[in-house]
């Protein structure tokens, strides 16, 4: 196994568990790490955010739609994002595994810069049409289609294992921090300037590309035998499958989300229910963020060592719990308490999932897996906005979140059931004993 990265000033760090793992800021190529993760999370949130007010904003004043027709736009907006992800996410997982992880971070970054550049320019002549937006929404879920594996597959190694749960945390506050400033941020510079915004992210992506390219270049771990591209595509796939406990875990989370998600909602309650325009809409991106702000800061300092499994369980039910009630609200102080809390149990359910699916995964399988992982997370997020706006459309958006919220704890009680993997895990330890290929 080779050595990881010595902080400032100290001898290199073979990996082994430690009573006292240090932090993982006294890494170099992490605090780098960090700092890239924050800043491009930063720059594509602000830009979802104001692709989804700009297309409903349009197909409501340019398109004349009603508020349901509008709403299923939104819908297929996630549809479009997905498609990528579903056909590509395969090979994304391969190329992590096969190719340098850092140049494919780096890569996707790029592309979102071009996208940011793309519409700060038809913005600014005012050209913005209803195809133009789902073409670059497909176009994102291409960058982030080949950035999750690569992003997630990169931790693992410039840190101690006994340090990666910290580091997860800690990219978690990068993430989530971002998460919070990003949308608010975007909603405010939209509001003042529409074309700036574009700007900004701009700005946000090139600083992030700069800070990757300033992590020690990470190379795929090697393989005894290298097979046919298609071959290890699917070994990733079928690692999962076999793998109950892997199953259980990601799949969790996308039933819970695909159900209870309720972001493709965001701009129609913003601006025809709650009456906030688009900064409301930035603001409840933000107050889910926040909430998840909190809690990784508690675990960064305080992680949670037992009954890992069953708390994950329990953050699942909170979350849909809480998307029935912001379903159900008409206050707009009420929806972005309810959002925080959201974002609270959501964190802690990314974490949990997290850490366990990085310390139950081989090195040499972490790109393909995260891959896996990442398709269930985009399938419950696109896939849960298209669900979200075909159902708004048939139902209204009350009915389409509420409903979501309710179903999405009867699925954590059933996954409860059917994976009692998830509810028998008590720490973070290997579940399984980890397989070589």
């Amino acid at each position: 196994m080779a050595t990881i990265p010595p902080a400032d000033g100290e001898d290199p760090v073979i990996p082994t568990a430690t009573p006292k793992a240090p932090s993982p800021l006294s890494y170099p190529d992490f605090r780098y790490f960090w700092v890239a993760r924050f800043t491009a999370v930063m720059a594509t949130i602000a830009i979802v955010v104001v692709i989804g007010y700009q297309l409903y904003d349009t197909a409501r004043t340019d398109y004349g739609m009603s508020i349901r027709d509008a709403s299923f736009q939104l819908g297929l907006l996630g549809l479009f994002q997905f498609v990528p992800l579903a056909v590509l996410t395969p090979v994304a997982g391969w190329a992590a595994d096969r190719f340098e992880r850092r140049s494919v971070a780096i890569f996707s970054n790029l592309i979102d810069l071009l996208i940011a550049a793309t519409l700060g320019w038809f913005t600014w002549i005012d050209g913005l049409t209803l195809n133009l937006l789902f073409g670059l929404a497909a176009l994102h879920g291409v960058a982030r289609v080949f950035s999750g594996p690569a992003m997630s597959a990169i931790a693992p190694n410039i840190v101690p294992p006994a340090v990666l749960p910290r580091a997860i945390a800690m990219s978690s506050i990068a993430w989530q921090s971002a998460s919070v400033i990003g949308p608010a941020a975007g909603g405010l510079i939209y509001a003042a300037h529409p074309g700036s915004v574009y700007v900004f992210s701009a700005i946000l992506l090139a600083v992030s590309a700069f800070t990757l390219s300033r992590v020690r270049p990470v190379q795929p771990p090697p393989a005894e035998v290298r097979r046919h591209p298609l071959r290890e595509m699917v070994d990733g796939l079928r690692f999962v499958w076999v793998e109950r406990f892997l199953l259980g875990t990601i799949t969790l989370d996308l039933f819970a989300v695909l159900l209870a998600g309720a972001t493709a909602m965001f701009p129609v309650f913003a601006r025809d229910i709650l009456h906030a325009g688009p900064e409301g809409a930035g603001l409840m991106r933000a107050a889910v963020a926040f909430g998840s702000v909190a809690v990784a800061v508690g675990l960064a300092i305080r992680p949670i060592e037992r009954n890992v499994g069953v708390k994950m369980l329990w953050a699942v039910a909170v979350f849909g719990v809480g998307t029935v009630i912001f379903g159900l609200s008409t206050n707009l102080f009420l929806s972005l308490a309810i959002l925080v809390l959201m974002g609270a149990a959501d964190m802690f359910s990314v974490f949990v999932r997290g850490t366990l699916i990085q310390l139950n995964t081989p090195d040499h399988m972490r790109g393909r897996v995260s891959a896996a992982s990442g398709l269930a997370i985009s399938a419950s997020n696109e896939l849960g906005e298209m669900r979200a706006g075909a159902m708004a459309a048939a139902l209204g958006p009350v009915s389409a979140v509420v409903v979501g919220g309710a179903a999405a704890v009867g699925v954590t009680a059933l996954w409860a059931w059917i994976f009692p993997e998830l509810r028998r895990a008590k720490t973070f330890e290997p579940q399984f004993k980890q397989r070589s290929d």
